[in-house]
């Protein structure tokens, strides 16, 4: 496995691949690899000739008071995971190679950024869509692959890559989870264990708003109310939103018709998590 760190390097790399014909693969994370991770990686094994993971905490979608400088950093092992699953190329560059001084152009998405996590968290996708326009750019992937737990996320990536024809097929994974089906998340070592225990209440909820849509419910309105009433049961859950969603312009669904992605977040104690469930009626 070969560790990129700088642009320059990156786009050479690139450039010799595309000129011999290989596909590309790339898996964009911020780090602290797990499970869900994997699932990424070996699906992009699967798919292209060659893999690249980039290991890059992004700044520019943290807010102010989020938790950058506290977000787990782990490159040694993920730097081993990354060799064990077959990885060709790691690229972990410092910030100042993918936001270098003067640095002043920004991407973004207007309509899907609005809601949800684009409002609880403003600027966030902004930071999202460019570093994200920034790594397909660097490395020209064939394929670029997401996990389903940031579910917005992935979206607007889809919307992204269309809309700038950045020329990569975006492939969606399923979302890795515990057996107790908490989604796997980096931000979960922080959670102490009673907060871990607490925290399964966000997939109940969504859970029990499934439960009720395949019972035949199509309001919206009562479908939330199903989740909502799961989640405040539990004291050490704060609900920030539960929403029913048409699946692909990610807005509020009055009536279910024949698909929807229940999306909620929560948060426990200083932590906050996000999860999703796709249905189809």
């Amino acid at each position: 496995m070969q560790t990129i760190r700088t642009a320059k390097a990156m786009m050479a790399w690139s450039s010799a691949h595309h000129r011999e014909g290989v596909t590309i693969g790339i898996v964009p994370t911020m780090g602290a690899l797990h499970a869900g991770h994997r699932a990424l990686i070996r699906a992009a094994r699967l798919s292209c000739d060659a893999v690249v993971v980039s290991l890059f905490v992004n700044p520019a979608q943290f807010g102010p008071k989020e938790d950058f400088s506290r977000y787990p950093r782990k490159l040694k092992a993920d730097t081993a995971l990354c060799a064990k699953e077959g990885v060709d190329v790691l690229f972990a560059p410092p910030v100042g190679e993918i936001y270098p001084d003067g640095f002043q152009t920004t991407v973004s998405t207007v309509k899907l950024a609005h809601r949800w996590e684009g409002e609880r968290r403003p600027g966030h996708f902004d930071g999202v869509a460019t570093v994200v326009t920034k790594l397909l750019t660097l490395v020209r992937p064939t394929a670029a692959f997401f996990g389903q737990k940031d579910f917005q996320q992935a979206v607007l990536v889809k919307r992204l890559v269309e809309d700038l024809n950045l020329g990569a097929r975006v492939i969606v994974s399923p979302t890795v989870r515990e057996a107790d089906g908490l989604a796997l998340s980096s931000r979960n070592v922080f959670l102490t264990p009673g907060q871990r225990r607490a925290a399964t209440v966000l997939f109940q909820a969504l859970k029990a708003g499934r439960a009720a849509i395949r019972a035949g419910g199509r309001s919206g309105a009562n479908i939330q109310q199903v989740m909502r009433k799961t989640l405040v049961a539990e004291p050490l859950a704060s609900l920030d939103y539960l929403a029913v969603c048409d699946p692909d312009t990610l807005e509020p669904l009055a009536q279910i018709r024949d698909r929807a992605v229940l999306l909620g977040a929560i948060r426990i104690g200083e932590i906050r998590l996000i999860d999703n469930l796709l249905v189809t009626c």
